[in-house]
C-alpha cells in the first residue's frame, strides 16, 4: 500500500479509536449509493474531515485500486481470455514508466488508470482484439490517430485504438507523454 495512504489509515484509527474496517462497514451498511452521500454521512454524523471521508468512501468502492492487496490480479482479470493483448499492455507500461518517477499505475476493475497529480490516461482491453488507450488532453484537437473519445469514456478526451504491439509507436507515446506533461 502507498505509504501516504497507510499513514492516513493509521492517523484515522488514532483520531477515532476505530480501525479502517469499521468505517468501511459503516459506509457499506448505510445503503447509500452516491459518493457525495457517503461523504456527507462520514462528515456530518462522524465528524470526518473531507480528506478522511474521501479516502474511506474510495476504499469502500468495489473497483477501487485500494480494494485489493494484489494489484496484479486486477490486471490478470482484465486480460483473461485476451492474453494475446497482454504484451501491448506491458509495452505501454514500460514506455509510460520512463516519463518520470511520479507516474502512478493504478489498476481498477475494468482498466488501468495512469496518473500523475491527476489521471492523464487509461488502458483498457476493450475487445478480444483491441486495447483502447484513453488520453486526457482537452487542449489537443482529435485526429484520425487519436479520435475524440465521445461516449466511450467521459473521463478522457481522446481514444487511441491499438490492435498490435507495433501500434505502440512514436505517435502513441507522443500523445501519452503530452497528456502526462499536462497532468500537473
Amino acid at each position: 500500500m502507498d505509504p501516504a495512504v497507510q499513514k492516513m489509515i493509521d492517523n484515522l484509527e488514532e483520531k477515532t479509536g476505530k480501525k479502517i474496517d469499521y468505517w468501511l462497514k459503516i459506509v457499506k451498511k448505510s445503503g447509500l449509493e452516491k459518493h457525495g452521500e457517503k461523504m456527507k454521512l462520514l462528515k456530518g454524523e462522524h465528524g470526518f474531515t473531507h480528506g478522511y471521508a474521501n479516502m474511506v468512501v474510495l476504499m469502500s468502492k468495489e473497483d477501487s485500486a485500494f480494494n485489493t492487496e494484489n494489484k496484479d490480479s486486477l490486471v490478470e482479470v482484465q486480460y483473461s481470455g485476451k492474453e494475446n493483448l497482454y504484451p501491448i499492455y506491458e509495452k505501454l507500461i514500460e514506455e509510460v514508466s520512463k516519463f518520470g518517477k511520479d507516474v502512478e499505475i493504478a489498476p481498477k476493475k475494468a482498466y488501468v488508470s495512469l496518473r500523475r497529480k491527476k489521471q492523464f490516461a487509461l488502458i483498457k482491453p476493450s475487445t478480444k482484439t483491441r486495447v483502447d488507450i484513453g488520453i486526457n488532453l482537452k487542449s489537443a484537437e482529435p485526429d484520425t490517430f487519436a479520435q475524440a473519445s465521445g461516449s466511450w469514456n467521459t473521463m478522457v478526451s481522446h481514444r487511441i485504438k491499438i490492435s498490435d504491439i507495433k501500434d505502440v509507436n512514436k505517435e502513441t507515446i507522443k500523445w501519452l507523454k503530452e497528456a502526462y506533461k499536462n497532468a500537473q
